[in-house]
């Protein structure tokens, strides 16, 4: 209808990322789908139990659950908030209803089997065509899903083919390694007496500043892939292990380590890095700075 805002779904949304995303979304019409009963002013109340066709996979890394609560469409930019599984379509047709916009921001990195990334996505694509709409879908993705030979990667790339061949408007951007997820890998190391560092670089970006692009995307017309979205810096990880050391004070001695295989030579090869799109402007050393506890910065 026109001079009606559009409805905009966050998939994930209590997650690293989905969470911000709703933030930078603020006074927009937003609904936003977790598995888990989101503990703001209103309690969540079952949206239903009716799945989609296929429906299969999800979690909140990938957004799963099943419900709905609501600070009120209409109150003021509150949030309309929805639990759902994409594992099994569970309150996704709820979710769904009546949405023009979806950012799907659920994943599970940890997951071990890694089809689940792409079953989600189809989730969300047979939703949308069995309720008869075609939301723009804008979905966020990984620098390197076509150069890095990593299980994960491979999952993420086949979701982008999904959405490419489903028919529906979409928008996808890659971004580069969160910092959250760059100091957990170099932090594990850090435990031990000398810290291996492999002969790669990174440009670790902040969760705050591809949230805040994704929603520029959200609120703008499908544009299929967008230029890639990288942190402010290229830093060898050895560098980046010596800021980690310092900010838990820890004092050990770094040792750069060349590692075989087609894994690590792509990551040597820089096919993590987008060098010419450093958009973002928080860099990890002010991640770092920001996070006193270091139990504050565990990747989650």
């Amino acid at each position: 209808m026109a001079g009606v805002p559009e409805r905009i779904l966050v998939t994930g949304a209590t997650g690293q990322l989905g969470s911000v995303v709703v933030e930078r979304l603020a006074g927009e019409r937003l609904r936003a789908l977790s598995r888990r009963r989101h503990t703001g002013n209103a309690a969540a109340r079952d949206g239903g139990g009716a799945s989609c066709p296929g429906g299969d996979r999800g979690e909140d890394r990938d957004g799963s659950g099943g419900g709905r609560g609501a600070n009120g469409p209409g109150n003021g930019g509150g949030v309309d908030w929805v639990v759902g599984d994409l594992r099994t379509g569970r309150g996704v047709n709820t979710a769904l209803a009546g949405a023009d916009v979806v950012v799907h921001c659920a994943t599970d990195y940890w997951a071990t089997d890694y089809r689940r990334e792409v079953e989600t996505v189809r989730t969300l694509v047979e939703a949308a065509r069995w309720a008869g709409t075609l939301p723009h879908l804008v979905y966020v993705s990984i620098v390197g899903v076509d150069r890095v030979p990593l299980g994960y990667y491979r999952a993420k790339l086949a979701a982008e083919e999904l959405i490419a061949g489903s028919g529906l408007p979409y928008t996808i951007l890659r971004a580069t390694q969160f910092h959250a997820l760059v100091r957990t890998i170099l932090a594990g190391a850090a435990r031990l007496p000398v810290v291996p560092a492999p002969n790669w670089r990174f440009q670790p970006v902040d969760v705050r500043d591809v949230a805040g692009r994704l929603a520029e995307l959200a609120v703008g017309d499908p544009a299929g892939r967008v230029p890639d979205f990288g942190g402010p810096e290229v830093r060898p990880a050895a560098d980046l292990a010596r800021a980690v050391l310092a900010a838990s004070g820890r004092s050990r001695r770094v040792l750069p380590v060349r590692l075989p295989g087609k894994l690590f030579g792509a990551y040597a090869a820089g096919g993590n890095l987008a060098p010419d799109h450093a958009d973002g402007v928080i860099t990890f050393d002010q991640y770092l700075a920001e996070r006193t506890d270091p139990a504050a910065l565990r990747y989650r």
